[in-house]
């Protein structure tokens, strides 16, 4: 059974910082590309971050340059979103995605979110 489970979520204040981490199972992980999406009330989902599936290239929304960072563990099949000086802007549920690069099998895979909250 393919599983992603996201975790790390929660609230926290303006300029603080969160850890998000995305948990597969049930597929090959490395040949995979991750993603991390975002999706607000009221607007449509948006890519946030990319990861290559052997984490040599990445790549970023505008809005969180500088402050967000992706990164992932093959050995642990665990891809990983650091967010630090988070803004109320970023409020939003995170999604972790699994996008095929080779291989047999789906050619993508979502998981359920886990809610991030930037708030006083």
């Amino acid at each position: 059974q393919v599983q992603l489970v996201e975790s790390g979520g929660g609230l926290v204040q303006p300029g603080g910082s969160l850890s998000l981490s995305c948990v597969a199972s049930g597929f090959t992980f490395s040949n995979y590309g991750m993603r991390w999406n975002r999706q607000a009330p009221g607007k449509e989902r948006e890519l946030v971050a990319a990861i290559s599936d052997a984490g040599g290239i990445t790549h970023y929304v505008e809005s969180v340059k500088g402050r967000f960072t992706i990164s992932r563990d093959n050995a642990k099949n665990t891809v990983y979103l650091q967010m630090n000086s988070l803004k109320p802007e970023d409020t939003a549920v995170y999604y972790c995605n699994a996008v095929k690069v080779r291989g047999s099998g789906p050619s993508n895979y979502w998981g359920q979110g886990t809610q991030v909250t930037v708030s006083s």
